[in-house]
């Protein structure tokens, strides 16, 4: 028996099919996590009572 050859095991097969399940819903959490906390936690940090700051400004007449 060659040691390149597959194995005729269904229980290999499905457990490397559960590993590539497994490894795409990684991969799919590892991309779009961060988009979602960035988004939850920069809205929430914007304020809305944003002052108007008025600046008097003296005209010297001539």
């Amino acid at each position: 028996m060659h040691s390149n050859t597959q194995s005729a095991d269904p229980a290999s097969t499905s457990s490397h099919r559960l590993a590539e399940i497994v490894g795409t819903v990684i991969g799919l959490l590892t991309l779009t996590l961060p988009l979602f906390v960035i988004a939850h936690y920069s809205s929430s940090s914007v304020q809305n009572d944003q002052k108007l700051i008025i600046y008097n400004v003296k005209a010297d007449a001539d």
